[in-house]
């Protein structure tokens, strides 16, 4: 991704430019400002002045402000994302909308650097490393109402998970950004290009809608009510396998056991179709190539260098070679 004007802003967002933010969208801030972990966007949590000296529930003080990448998604596309949210919110489906600001919308462009950010009540949960069978079905139902949901209504701007959009796109970039090394450049195209003509034939069919799109673990918090759903950045036009996979992302004997009874969840809210349990493995390869490019689009990213040391060396891309080698051997199973 080129440096523009906001994404240098968007680089050095400092503590004093937040507030203002914030401030200019009609809370009073304390002046306290914490930056959280991001790593496509910036956030944070700001401490606003309230009339309440002790509330009832402390997290009440605080708003938690994201500000959007520039260049990655437009106007539009945010918006189908927090429509999406006020969709869930507005049938109870326990995930964080932002909240409107004095006119009514959602999203507003920073004074002076023109970036898009909203504001999100302050959620608290933890991410469990392991889900027993109870909550395994208590996710099943819960994402089966997300999906009810999601069909209601179209997300037209969004990106659709396709073998088009997801890998031979994500293809051209890395090559016409020259972020393959020669050495596994032509192996990794033909391994790309033949996932995605292989995997055409299993999306055939299969029904697309409003999904989360990057349901794994990390985005699913528990609260003292239960499970929500937080970070649909990713969201996207897609089949509903594309969550339910990544709730439990493993092949082994005991992930299909785990999948069963996320599936028997599902079932006891929504109807399934099975069909879709065939896209998993070339789902997973679409994220390992998208994964790739994503980083590649990040790189001048301070922030990105420091994370992904590895990144652009042979020693990655020869990874992510024997990585798309067992998926591409997988779907060719199918």
């Amino acid at each position: 991704m080129q440096d523009t004007e906001e994404t240098k802003y968007f680089y050095g967002l400092t503590p004093e430019r937040v507030l203002q933010a914030v401030e200019s969208a009609g809370f009073r801030c304390t002046g306290r400002c914490l930056t959280l972990n991001s790593m496509e966007n910036r956030v944070y949590e700001v401490e606003i002045e309230t009339d309440e000296e002790a509330p009832a529930d402390p997290a009440s003080r605080f708003r938690i402000v994201k500000f959007y990448r520039p260049g990655r998604w437009s106007e539009e596309q945010i918006l189908d994302e927090h429509q999406f949210l006020a969709d869930l919110v507005a049938e109870e489906v326990p995930a964080c909308a932002p909240l409107p600001f004095a006119d009514g919308s959602t999203l507003k462009l920073a004074p002076e650097i023109n970036i898009w950010y909203a504001v999100f009540p302050k959620v608290r949960g933890r991410a469990p490393e392991e889900l027993n069978d109870e909550q395994l079905a208590w996710m099943g139902r819960l994402l089966a109402r997300l999906h009810m949901v999601g069909a209601k209504r179209p997300a037209p701007h969004r990106l659709c998970i396709t073998p088009e959009q997801y890998g031979l796109k994500n293809l051209e970039f890395l090559e016409r950004s020259k972020s393959l090394p020669m050495e596994v450049a032509s192996a990794y195209s033909r391994i790309v290009q033949e996932i995605c003509r292989l995997s055409e034939s299993h999306f055939r069919g299969i029904a697309t809608q409003r999904i989360h799109g990057d349901c794994h673990p990390g985005n699913i918090l528990w609260g003292s009510n239960g499970p929500f759903f937080v970070d649909f950045d990713d969201m996207v036009t897609g089949p509903c396998v594309q969550d339910l996979w990544l709730v439990v992302p493993g092949r082994d004997t005991e992930a299909r056991i785990q999948m069963d009874i996320l599936l028997e969840g599902y079932e006891q809210m929504r109807s399934f179709d099975r069909r879709e349990l065939r896209l998993i493995e070339p789902l997973r390869a679409l994220r390992y190539i998208h994964f790739s490019a994503w980083i590649a689009r990040r790189w001048q990213d301070p922030y990105f260098q420091r994370t992904f040391t590895q990144f652009g060396t042979n020693a990655y891309w020869e990874g992510q070679l024997a990585d798309l080698r067992e998926q591409l051997e997988l779907i060719q199973a199918l």
